[in-house]
């Protein structure tokens, strides 16, 4: 007798794991929030990226949440102007968040992310995204107010001293707001958790990003 198997349950429970490893790095047990969070972070990115930043994204995804990354995207569309507010703003309202809470969310998937893509994939997205959306992907507080910036990928700006400090600065800050939400949320009795040692790994990727540690901070 033929076995009757769902040709869909590996998709399914795929897509289940993924969005477990978004709610452990958000500390809740809410799946429906886990999931919201992680579809706002991947339309909001979307749409500031390229159609191929965009595919190679889609491919680092699950069946599923391929399915939902693409939902309602237009590639004439994209990219969209990289203005904070904006982002905030729509960032919150897919999350079901006030915009207060978009930077700790948006860092909490980012990490999730960063341990289920494969290696440099993470990198490699925020290598075309300019720094003051990097640093709320990555978990720091960006003003909603803050939306006068270059709206090009950071590989393709003009160099300019007192841009290339605020960028440094902003990496800086980034990086500590990730290490404070890793450790804020780290038991007094357990002090070498995953989440801390995620925090310290997202920090130096930050860090790296902007040549702040390594072989370019050595030759500054």
């Amino acid at each position: 007798m033929p076995h009757h198997v769902d040709p869909f349950a590996p998709a399914v429970q795929t897509a289940h794991n993924w969005v477990r490893a978004v709610a452990d790095s958000l500390d809740t047990d809410d799946s429906v929030f886990a999931y919201r969070a992680l579809r706002a972070w991947m339309h909001t990115v979307r749409d500031r990226i390229s159609v191929s930043s965009s595919a190679h994204l889609a491919a680092q995804l699950p069946e599923l949440l391929r399915g939902a990354y693409y939902e309602g995207w237009v590639p004439s569309h994209v990219p969209v102007r990289h203005d904070t507010a904006e982002f905030v703003m729509d960032f919150a309202r897919a999350a079901g968040i006030d915009r207060d809470g978009v930077g700790p969310v948006a860092g909490a998937v980012t990490v999730a992310l960063s341990d289920l893509f494969s290696p440099g994939q993470m990198n490699r997205i925020f290598a075309v995204l300019p720094m003051h959306l990097y640093s709320a992907l990555c978990g720091a507080q960006v003003p909603a107010e803050e939306s006068a910036f270059d709206w090009q990928p950071v590989a393709e700006r003009e160099v300019d001293p007192l841009t290339d400090l605020r960028d440094h600065v902003q990496a800086l800050g980034a990086a500590v707001a990730v290490l404070a939400r890793g450790l804020e949320r780290l038991p007094a009795d357990e002090p070498g958790t995953d989440r801390a040692t995620q925090a310290a790994q997202q920090a130096h990727r930050i860090l790296l990003a902007e040549g702040l540690v390594g072989a370019d901070a050595r030759r500054r």
